[in-house]
């Protein structure tokens, strides 16, 4: 390739687009051919072009123009492209095509996608948690244990690795019952246990201290803001 035919390639420049819209546009009920001819819109506006005709469009594509008028017909009225008013330095107003709306439902589309991802992750959380507590218990729950353990994550907000990080207390400390688990977690809830690590720590200390209570030595000493160490299980 000669220097010259190189300068000319790089002069034409690079379009940066959002890689979602290549990922979402199916579920935007858009096709092929309308995601090219917004990508063509796109184009000949970061070339200065904000309103090309349809025959300027359907020269850089494999339909006709009339083709492009009815694909640029439909775009606007489902919502994807607007046209507005500009005016140039001389004062002079033009029409200009919008892609605002595209993106406005992009990210509309962005967001529901994260949110139904999220809801999925959520109901497998909750599948894998009352898994855990049948499999940990021996038996299927209860219509009360399973309502506490709805209660647990809608009421109180505890998240499924806390709440199976209290039951994991409740079989190292052999109090497998839902009173001595629904005691765990408004403790930690009272003490701003939110994490899997704080719940391992604050676990570890109390058994340390109940450890040390049974040997009859003292009291461990803590550093700033200590865990308060009592028998907060089993009142």
């Amino acid at each position: 390739m000669k220097k010259a035919d190189m300068l000319d390639w790089l002069k034409e420049g690079n379009v940066t687009i959002p890689a979602v819209l290549l990922t979402q546009y199916k579920e935007m009920r858009l096709n092929e051919q309308e995601l090219a001819l917004l990508l063509h819109v796109f184009y000949f506006s970061e070339k200065g072009n904000e309103f090309p005709t349809p025959t300027e469009l359907a020269a850089r594509m494999t339909i006709s123009a009339f083709e492009c008028t009815d694909l640029l017909r439909s775009l606007i009225q489902r919502g994807f492209i607007s046209i507005s008013d500009g005016n140039s330095t001389d004062g002079i107003r033009y029409e200009k095509y919008s892609l605002e709306p595209l993106w406005e439902k992009l990210f509309d589309q962005f967001m529901l996608k994260r949110k139904q991802e999220q809801e999925m992750t959520n109901q497998k959380e909750e599948t894998d948690l009352y898994t855990t507590f049948e499999r940990e218990f021996g038996r299927p729950l209860s219509p009360f244990e399973c309502e506490s353990l709805a209660m647990w994550m809608d009421d109180d907000h505890h998240d499924p690795i806390i709440i199976k990080a209290a039951l994991r207390e409740a079989v190292i400390s052999g109090k497998l019952n839902f009173r001595y688990i629904d005691r765990i977690l408004f403790e930690w809830k009272k003490n701003g246990i939110k994490t899997i690590e704080q719940a391992k720590s604050y676990g570890r200390k109390f058994r340390q201290h109940q450890g040390a209570l049974k040997a009859g030595k003292e009291e461990p000493k803590v550093s700033a803001n200590p865990v308060p160490f009592y028998n907060w299980l089993e009142q």
